[in-house]
């Protein structure tokens, strides 16, 4: 896994907020399924560039090893904020005065320290036991495919719709004509004008010259001439 992607799961995973009053077995599950969710994301960016960009054979198993890969990076780092939590609490401990910041922890916070740093740990263990399943590997993969496919499919949908557009499959298309219109005649259409006489004065060294000697043709406010 490419470190730029490994950054963005982590990032994923660490932007998620454990809500206050939060059950520790709630907190787990709800860490373990943001887990998931930044795994197959991973894993659904790589079939996007790899096969359907680039071609390549969809094979499950070969795309297990990199959900085992960033499923143990995540555990890593949820290890990692477990042994950060345990030294805020060991600091926490001996501090009685006032804090000075959301993360200056006092003796008070060391009770919520605890059950983070257990839940860290807890969320690390579970995530290197679904490493070590492979058919949880099997399924996150498969689910990544469905969600690649699902982006493909709502892509050429919207192409669809686009290149395949007729005034007729339109619903609010007269509604909408007389407000097109107007648009094209009091906006596109001046300056549209504008344009064509600056070139044209461009071309015959005009840029500076401030005054015109006839007056233009005008149909609401544009020159019908410069138009032809």
């Amino acid at each position: 896994m490419a470190d730029a992607q490994r950054d963005d799961v982590g990032r994923r995973v660490g932007s998620w907020r454990r809500p206050k009053g939060m059950k520790l077995a709630d907190m787990v599950a709800d860490g373990l399924y943001v887990a998931s969710a930044a795994t197959r994301l991973a894993l659904k960016n790589r079939i996007l560039v790899e096969v359907i960009a680039h071609g390549a054979d969809f094979d499950v198993r070969r795309m297990m090893p990199e959900a085992r890969e960033t499923l143990l990076t995540l555990a890593a780092e949820a290890e990692a904020d477990a042994q950060r939590i345990e030294s805020d609490r060991q600091r926490a401990s001996r501090r009685y005065t006032d804090s000075y910041g959301t993360h200056d922890y006092r003796r008070r916070d060391v009770r919520n320290l605890r059950k983070r740093q257990r839940q860290s740990e807890q969320v690390a263990a579970g995530l290197r036991a679904r490493a070590d399943d492979d058919e949880e590997l099997r399924k996150l993969v498969e689910d990544a495919r469905e969600a690649a496919w699902s982006e493909v499919e709502r892509n050429i949908d919207s192409t669809l719709r686009i290149e395949a557009a007729r005034p007729d499959l339109e619903p609010d298309y007269a509604k909408l004509r007389d407000a097109r219109m107007q648009s094209l005649r009091l906006i596109d259409l001046p300056r549209l004008a504008a344009h064509r006489r600056r070139n044209a004065q461009g071309a015959a060294g005009e840029l500076n010259d401030a005054t015109a000697t006839d007056a233009a043709v005008t149909v609401d406010g544009v020159d019908v001439s410069e138009l032809e």
